[in-house]
């Protein structure tokens, strides 16, 4: 049997933003809600810091983030991170310039 749940005195600048999420989900505010609550409830969460604030996605189990370390390690073919200084645009065009001069 459903159950109805209220949520007293919420400021309105969170409703506002509750209401701009679901238009853009294309749902109701009432299924916006119903959405956030069901992917609360579900299960174990990672936080993570994006422009928007704090979201949350599912977190992987173990075995699986591990072996997709694994993958994304044997892609990169032992290279590691690419540590060296980036040109500036100038330094490029510079760099152009005296490659066409022969220097």
């Amino acid at each position: 049997m459903p159950v109805s749940l209220s949520i007293k005195n919420v400021p309105e600048a969170l409703a506002a933003r509750l209401r701009e999420r679901a238009a853009r989900n294309h749902r109701s505010l009432q299924g916006e809600l119903l959405a956030i609550l069901e992917e609360a409830a579900s299960g174990p969460r990672v936080a993570r810091t994006g422009p928007e604030g704090p979201a949350y996605a599912a977190a992987a189990p173990e075995g699986e983030a591990a072996t997709l370390l694994d993958r994304l390690l044997a892609i990169a073919g032992g290279r590691g991170v690419d540590t060296s200084r980036r040109l500036t645009r100038e330094e490029a065009h510079d760099r152009k310039r005296l490659r066409k001069a022969g220097i």
